[in-house]
């Protein structure tokens, strides 16, 4: 599967189904996180940096819009558990954090950049199908847009 570490995933693809470590400890199963609900899996390039807080912080205060629209995120860069756990706490992030350092996560959705990830954003339904794709994110209109694509999404249109 060379094509997936070459070119983003796009809308109608189905997700790889992976696995990394997460901020609280616990270990990121794309397929589990799936059987709760749609998931909006955002890629950034690094914590506590001015656009990559921007797009978290916006997340962070649109959270129960995406909980209304029957969806959960989950962010992801290549820093460390303990990096990630800092930016949590200092942003009062409510969502967990794939510490991708084996970079295995952005391989597998094409977006693995070269010393970071590339700031892009997949919201994937329940069967595994990548609803939406966004290759190259605005940080500042990052979670308006998440929250119209959901609530298309769900409005079925």
């Amino acid at each position: 599967m060379a094509t997936l570490a070459t070119a983003a995933l796009k809308m109608g693809d189905k997700a790889p189904d992976v696995s990394a470590p997460l901020s609280d400890g616990t270990t990121f199963h794309l397929k589990e996180w799936l059987s709760k609900a749609p998931l909006v899996l955002y890629f950034y390039p690094k914590d506590d940096t001015p656009g990559c807080t921007t797009e978290a912080c916006g997340l962070r205060d649109d959270i129960n819009a995406f909980r209304g629209l029957k969806a959960t995120v989950v962010g992801a860069s290549f820093d460390s558990i303990e990096s990630h756990k800092k930016f949590i706490a200092k942003y009062n992030l409510p969502f967990p954090l794939i510490a991708d350092q084996e970079k295995t996560v952005a391989k597998a959705f094409g977006v693995s950049g070269h010393l970071v990830p590339d700031r892009a954003t997949f919201v994937i339904g329940k069967d595994g199908t990548i609803l939406y794709a966004n290759p190259s994110v605005n940080p500042k209109t990052h979670s308006q847009e998440i929250r119209d694509v959901l609530a298309k999404i769900t409005s079925g249109n």
